[in-house]
């Protein structure tokens, strides 16, 4: 409950609310350079191209991986056709008593969980050594 006193909210105990932004997002480039929207179509490039340069190897001809990006709080989960191929962090923080850093790349302990450790990054110019197209690479 609120009590308004010249344009100002309290609370009835006398105490103002402190209101932070709590999720801070980057609205400048990366580490790289790129943006985290960009960081991101590349990710989901370099794993299509991981799959082409494994499936060259057989006598089918390669398809489209049909991925698909699911927003969470936390985190945005990376799924190809009925599971999770992975997931990436959107904003800095903690998970399971780890520290994460906005684009760190996690594999999937769960199908709406990632695991605690970060495999790499999006914003690193070397990522496509930390995943196949099958998902992040184990520690």
């Amino acid at each position: 409950m609120y009590l308004i006193r010249q344009g100002e909210k309290t609370m009835i105990n006398g105490i103002k609310p402190v209101v932070g932004n709590t999720t801070k997002t980057q609205k400048v480039n990366g580490k790289n350079g790129l943006s985290f929207d960009e960081a991101m179509d590349n990710l989901l490039v370099k794993i299509q191209e991981n799959y082409d340069k494994w499936y060259s190897g057989t006598d089918y001809e390669s398809k489209k991986m049909n991925l698909s990006l699911k927003p969470g709080r936390k985190f945005i989960k990376v799924v190809h056709d009925n599971s999770v191929w992975g997931f990436v962090a959107k904003v800095d923080g903690v998970h399971k008593g780890v520290p994460m850093l906005k684009g760190d790349i996690l594999k999937a302990a769960t199908w709406s969980q990632p695991a605690k450790h970060s495999r790499g990054s999006i914003f690193d110019s070397e990522m496509h050594k930390s995943f196949s197209w099958t998902g992040p690479n184990y520690l």
